[in-house]
C-alpha cells in the first residue's frame, strides 16, 4: 500500500476522480479497466455498489500498483473503518463528517471530506481532510470555487456534481486541485450497455481536457 503522501500526490497529479456506481458488480473491473486505459488511474468506488467492499478487494487485486483505489459514499465512521479494513487507500464522503476524517487519520490514509459552505469547507480542512469535496458543485459553479479560495487559498478543493467535460477547465482555472466526475464521465447508459470502448474514449477526452486546462493555467 502506498504512503499517504503518495496517495495525495497521485490524486492531485491525475486530477480526475471518477465516481463509480453500477448495479451489476461484474461490470466494475471492465469499467475500471476502461478508465485506466483512458488515463484515469484514480478510482473511487462507492458504497452504493452491491457487495461494495468485496468488489473493491477484487479491483485492488486486479490492478495492484497500476491504479489508486478508494471508497466513496462513506457516511459514518463504521463505514469508514470497514472500507479501510478492506484496503481502501482513500475515503470520500459527500458530507462534513468529522469522525470519518478521524478514522482515516488513525489509519494514516487519505480522506476527502464533503462541504458546501465556506464554514463547512474550513471545518473539513481543520478536521484533517486532505481535500475538500465541494458538493454539489453544479448549483455553485466555478465562480464559487474561485471566491472560496480567495480568503482560503490553503483549501485543496475537489468540486463534484455538475462538473462536465465542457466546464472542467473552468473549475481548474478557478483553482480546483482535482475534479470529481460522476455521470458526466461514467454514464449509466454506457455502463448498462457495457460499452467499455466508449467509456475509454470518454476517459481519454477528460484526460486531455485536464492536461490542456493545466497547461493554460501555467
Amino acid at each position: 500500500m502506498r504512503a499517504k503522501a503518495k496517495v495525495v500526490s497521485d490524486i492531485a497529479f491525475v486530477g480526475i476522480i471518477p465516481v463509480i456506481r453500477a448495479k451489476n458488480p461484474d461490470h466494475i473491473i471492465p469499467l475500471c479497466d476502461a478508465l485506466v486505459e483512458g488515463g484515469i488511474s484514480v478510482l473511487e468506488l462507492t458504497m452504493t455498489i452491491p457487495n461494495a467492499l468485496e468488489v473493491m478487494k477484487r479491483v485492488i487485486a486486479h490492478f495492484g500498483q497500476r491504479a489508486l483505489v478508494g471508497m466513496g459514499s462513506i457516511l459514518d465512521a463504521k463505514m469508514a473503518r470497514a472500507a479501510l479494513d478492506a484496503g481502501a487507500e482513500f475515503l470520500v464522503t459527500p458530507i462534513t463528517k468529522i469522525d470519518v476524517a478521524a478514522a482515516a487519520r488513525n489509519a494514516n490514509r487519505a480522506v476527502i471530506l464533503g462541504a458546501y459552505t465556506p464554514t463547512e469547507a474550513q471545518l473539513a480542512h481543520e478536521s484533517g481532510a486532505d481535500f475538500v469535496k465541494i458538493f454539489p458543485a453544479e448549483t455553485l459553479g466555478s465562480v464559487y470555487i474561485k471566491a472560496l479560495r480567495a480568503p482560503m487559498p490553503h483549501l485543496r478543493i475537489v468540486p463534484t456534481g455538475g462538473v462536465t467535460l465542457e466546464n472542467c477547465g473552468e473549475f481548474l482555472q478557478a483553482g480546483a486541485a482535482a475534479l470529481g466526475a460522476g455521470s458526466s464521465l461514467v454514464s449509466q447508459k454506457v455502463v448498462d450497455a457495457a460499452n467499455w470502448e466508449e467509456l475509454q474514449k470518454t476517459a481519454s477526452a477528460w484526460t486531455a481536457a485536464v492536461k490542456l486546462a493545466r497547461e493554460k493555467k501555467s
